[in-house]
């Protein structure tokens, strides 16, 4: 009957029309920076100002202020007039003129010049650290670079600005031939080891095996070298193993010992 429509929310969204959590959020950032403005502030007395006095100018300025959503601000909605500000007033031929008006303008022109103030010294301090990092590099011609670009040349009567953005381009610092002697440009050659025909000596003779090869049996020996793992082993015939006489002697004394042992 009464047209109405059931809208859940959470706690913190007293309304959800959208207008209402949109103003309630504005209201907040106003405040917050009102608060924390009211601790420094202080008059020509040099009394510092409780921030809740300034919550009337906070009203003011809000109801004054257009909204993105109607464009019209919300006195203007509501009563179809806008309030006059302190300022207002004092253009005017006035007799007598009350001094909280004047009071209340002294406090919102200071508002107002620090707040631009403040705004200036961000803005010069993002600067600062926009251009510290982001400094275009100063290119000569023969400079080395880091990327490799290349450019479409434009044609003559292209409409386009022959310029390049340098931006692209990462310059190339040499390094420092004592800082990094290993990227040095011209390193030293390595020292020639000269290495012997020679195999590696042969460090035992683990076992023996017997094969048939071209019809005859052969004895073959399993050879382990001087610094090589068990992998490098190699099945060697006797007359191949380098300097073999004392390995030989060495292993087959082992056999006949333990033969002996067996026995």
């Amino acid at each position: 009957m009464l047209c109405t429509k059931l809208s859940f929310s959470t706690a913190y969204h007293p309304q959800v029309d959208g207008l209402a959590e949109r103003m309630i959020q504005t209201m907040e950032d106003i405040i917050r920076i009102f608060c924390a403005y009211g601790i420094k502030y202080k008059d020509h007395e040099g009394y510092t100002h409780y921030w809740v006095t300034l919550l009337p100018a906070v009203q003011l300025v809000y109801n004054t202020s257009q909204n993105s959503a109607t464009g019209k601000s919300p006195s203007l909605v509501e009563k179809g007039w806008n309030p006059l500000f302190p300022a207002d007033h004092l253009k005017k031929n006035l007799l007598t003129i009350h001094p909280k008006s004047k009071e209340f303008h002294d406090m919102w022109k200071g508002a107002c010049d620090t707040a631009a103030r403040c705004i200036a010294d961000e803005k010069e301090y993002n600067k600062q650290r926009w251009d510290k990092s982001q400094m275009e590099p100063d290119f000569k011609e023969g400079d080395q670079v880091e990327n490799e670009v290349e450019v479409k040349l434009m044609e003559e009567f292209s409409r386009k600005h022959p310029v390049f953005l340098v931006s692209l381009v990462k310059p190339y610092f040499q390094a420092e031939e004592d800082e990094f002697p290993s990227r040095k440009k011209n390193p030293t050659p390595p020292e020639i080891v000269e290495v012997e025909d020679s195999p590696f000596p042969v460090k035992k003779i683990i076992n023996a095996s017997k094969i048939r090869l071209n019809g005859k049996d052969q004895t073959q020996y399993l050879v382990r070298f001087e610094n090589h793992t068990a992998d490098k082993d190699k099945f060697l015939a006797e007359d191949a193993i380098p300097d073999g006489n004392l390995p030989l002697r060495i292993f087959r004394a082992s056999r006949r010992t333990e033969k002996s042992h067996h026995l």
